[in-house]
């Protein structure tokens, strides 16, 4: 009879690798589309959402919070690469629900179609950035 050893868990020091990489290049996609969104929508300059302090914070917090239930999926579920296959694109989806309610309330000053346009678009960058680093770095199960 063949045992067979039960996968690694996932460390945290992995965890927080694969947030720091997914941070990062969350951080250069998104300030490439707040400088393009600025620069070729004529965004108001109220609309804070296209500025460093605020963009930068949602993207780090963004990929943090991505990585720890990434880890959670990956230690606690037999299949973790196929529930991961259909749950980022759920999340992601979700996580734009706040963009579509700001464009439809326009409860910020200088909201604009673009400008929300562009928040809908740093969602995909942080999963683009993230994602992959998560896979290397905590490698699902499937």
């Amino acid at each position: 009879m063949t045992t067979v050893a039960a996968p690694a868990r996932i460390s945290w020091k992995s965890t927080l690798a694969a947030a720091g990489l997914g941070a990062v290049g969350g951080l250069i996609l998104n300030t490439a589309i707040a400088w393009g969104a600025r620069t070729l929508a004529d965004i108001p300059s109220e609309f804070q959402q296209l500025t460093l302090p605020v963009y930068g914070f949602l993207t780090v917090l963004g990929a943090l919070i991505g990585a720890i239930g990434w880890r959670l999926i990956v230690n606690r579920s037999r299949n973790a690469g196929r529930l991961l296959t259909w749950l980022v694109p759920v999340v992601l989806v979700l996580s734009m629900i706040p963009n579509v309610l700001l464009l439809v309330s326009k409860a910020q000053p200088g909201t604009t179609t673009a400008g929300v346009v562009a928040l809908m678009l740093m969602h995909i960058a942080v999963a683009v950035a993230a994602v992959p680093a998560y896979r290397r770095l905590m490698p699902p199960r499937s």
